[in-house]
């Protein structure tokens, strides 16, 4: 097998590092919350994965990290908390929030896979997961890995003896991968014989062959009672199971040390995967990872609405060679760039175009030139027939005439692009007053359903700190599923006699970055959030104005006028919209100076820095707030957190 490497979220001690390792893995990223399973994890893989402990990617809390600034990797391993799932636990599922956010940190997952994209995943967790609230839950799991993230989907409940140890602890395993194509078709490896039974782990004569399924806590129960797991029938005497006869049960070396006490020992234990079960079924993962070709082998060229549009953008500069810059309305203006020259950050060719008629190819690779008459590739007929085809499809799909274009300009317009860019095409642009050879522009498009300004996720979340009420309160207002959920929890919790208090953006990332636009803004946006969930004044001006005219913000922060707050709110929508991203540090440069917006009707019009303040009034009027999937992006719940203290979490979604 190739080498490959992958993280191990939910690591505990480590089963799954064990078990990659061995494969020819190498653990790049770890994350765990339990202090004690990190010293045990850290006393066993330091020596030989020193790297993970130096650079700082042992983290102790997933949701603190930015998917972006994990490592990349081939697979992700991980054993997500199963309490919520368990029927040794109260079975809240997603909704289980008393102790951290531990339900719903599946979700953290998901984030993960959606920034990195790794080429596979290896999921574990309790079986009871499958048929969790009557299978929702599972349905809910397997739609975002299939749907929403692209990725294939296979599971099975394997039990530990299935792959040689003497124990039973059934477990759900779910294996993905992406671009898998034509070889679709993962198979679990098949049953393998018990490598020894319970005598051999008990060095003595067990009455059972099989042991039970290794559990956390509950020591000290009867051999003769039906929930026994820990008493076993040895050599005539009762004896209890101890981490000795723990750690061969769950396929862990002799070598591997617990600087812990026996209780902890036995904890760290139960909540461990089964090794060897791991190793069989990753090493069929990497077999299969191995197999599969790359995506363009393998995928037919089919593509969203937005990846269409940056096409259809790209094609209509090259036929009508200028980019009409609009006003704050989005209605043309007698201003426009005359373009020299069109590429992306993703391609390696150039198109040049200024001769009248044609489009000069140039590789920036081979330096070969190929040069094309403008009239055999396009017309606008086929351009008015792409952007009906666009408007009229969904999901992903196929648009033959873009075929023809890209076979006749010998190259693909676009390919490999990544969520962390602003700039999708670069042109090269003119006018009166301005020369520039490689001006990155964005994309929007309103061909499909309206476009974002800033996606919603995990690093879009912002705490507000809960006093007031006791932890009763949160099964109470968690329950809560109306359709004004957000605002109903809100009240739930104001009639329990709490109060919400704004703390901080959720990620460090997303805090600096606002800071950067001005020191007071995550103040600002915590402020409008609220505005928006409670009183729902979803216009970013309607918003700023209901604001200043409560005078909650001014409580804190000393602006005086409206036109102060709202000079400051217009220079963040730019800098979102040309230069951060909620998850990567931003240096406070623009990567594009401009955008391309793509009417509904088809239309073409542009912004440029060249005239911010048209830039900044379309933002101003036309951005609102928008309310994301609240299970998806783990928002609007009560969640306690140590030292008892309670939370709720509003999340920043922004749309034109």
């Amino acid at each position: 097998m190739t080498s490959f490497k992958f993280i191990d979220l939910f690591a505990g001690i480590g089963g799954f590092h064990l078990a990659m390792d061995s494969l020819g893995g190498e653990c790049v990223f770890a994350s765990e919350l339990d202090e004690p399973a990190r010293k045990t994890y850290e006393e066993n893989f330091a020596k030989t994965s020193p790297k993970l402990f130096k650079n700082g990617s042992f983290n102790d809390d997933i949701r603190t990290v930015s998917p972006e600034d994990i490592p990349d990797f081939d697979v992700l391993c991980a054993g997500f908390p199963c309490q919520p799932f368990s029927q040794a636990g109260k079975k809240r599922g997603f909704d289980d929030n008393h102790k951290s956010e531990r339900g719903n940190l599946f979700f953290n997952i998901v984030d993960i896979i959606e920034a990195k994209k790794p080429k596979a995943f290896f999921l574990e967790n309790v079986r009871g997961i499958v048929k969790h609230d009557d299978g929702k839950t599972f349905k809910v799991i397997r739609e975002i890995l299939e749907d929403e993230l692209g990725y294939s989907f296979y599971f099975k409940v394997v039990k530990a003896s299935d792959y040689g140890l003497p124990q039973l602890r059934p477990r759900a395993y779910i294996i993905g991968f992406r671009d898998e194509g034509i070889l679709k078709g993962f198979s679990f490896p098949p049953k393998k014989p018990l490598k020894f039974t319970m005598s051999d782990v008990w060095e003595g004569d067990c009455s059972r062959e099989i042991g039970f399924t290794l559990r956390v806590g509950g020591r000290g129960s009867n051999i003769n009672d039906r929930r026994n797991w820990d008493s076993y029938l040895v050599d005539g005497e009762v004896k209890k199971i101890m981490p000795k006869q723990a750690k061969k049960m769950q396929g862990f070396p002799d070598s591997f040390v617990f600087p812990v006490a026996n209780t902890q020992a036995m904890k760290q234990l139960g909540n461990s995967v089964a090794v060897d079960a791991i190793r069989e079924c990753g090493k069929e993962l990497i077999y299969h990872m191995d197999k599969l070709q790359t995506k363009e082998n393998n995928v037919a060229n089919t593509k969203n609405k937005g990846e269409w549009t940056e096409f259809l953008s790209f094609i209509k500069i090259l036929k009508d060679r200028k980019l009409v810059l609009a006003d704050s309305e989005l209605s043309p203006t007698s201003n426009y760039f005359n373009i020299t020259n069109v590429s992306t950050q993703n391609i390696d060719y150039v198109c040049n175009l200024e001769n009248n008629n044609t489009v000069n190819i140039f590789s920036k690779i081979s330096n070969k030139q190929n040069e094309i008459l403008t009239s055999d590739i396009i017309t606008q007929k086929t351009i008015d027939n792409i952007t009906q085809k666009i408007k009229n499809s969904s999901g992903t799909f196929n648009i033959e005439e873009f075929n023809l274009i890209e076979n006749k300009l010998g190259f693909t317009m676009v390919k490999g692009g990544t969520s962390t860019q602003k700039s999708d095409i670069v042109l090269g642009i003119s006018n009166n007053t301005l020369h520039k050879e490689d001006e990155g522009f964005g994309i929007k498009s309103y061909l499909g359903s309206k476009p974002t300004l800033l996606n919603a996720s995990g690093n879009t979340n912002f705490i507000f700190k809960v006093e007031g009420v006791n932890e009763q309160a949160i099964d109470k207002v968690n329950s809560i599923n109306t359709n004004k959920k957000i605002i109903d929890r809100i009240n739930a919790i104001d009639q329990l006699g709490g109060k919400l208090s704004f703390q901080k953006p959720e990620k460090s990332t997303m805090e600096y970055n606002l800071k950067l636009v001005d020191s007071h803004m995550p103040v600002i946006i915590g402020h409008m959030l609220y505005e928006f969930y409670v009183n729902r004044t979803s216009s970013i001006s309607e918003n700023i104005s209901a604001l200043h005219e409560s005078g909650h913000l001014n409580n804190i922060i000393n602006y005086g006028d409206l036109a102060s707050l709202t000079i400051k709110v217009k220079k963040l929508l730019v800098d979102v919209l040309l230069g951060f991203f909620p998850a990567k540090q931003w240096n406070g440069n623009y990567e594009s100076n401009g955008t391309i917006v793509v009417k509904e009707n088809g239309e073409q019009v542009g912004y440029h820095v060249i005239d911010m303040q048209s830039l900044q009034d379309y933002l101003f009027n036309n951005i609102k707030f928008d309310t994301p999937s609240v299970s998806r992006h783990r928002f609007a719940s009560l969640y306690t957190e140590k030292g008892g203290s309670m939370y709720f979490k509003l999340n920043l979604q922004l749309r034109f």
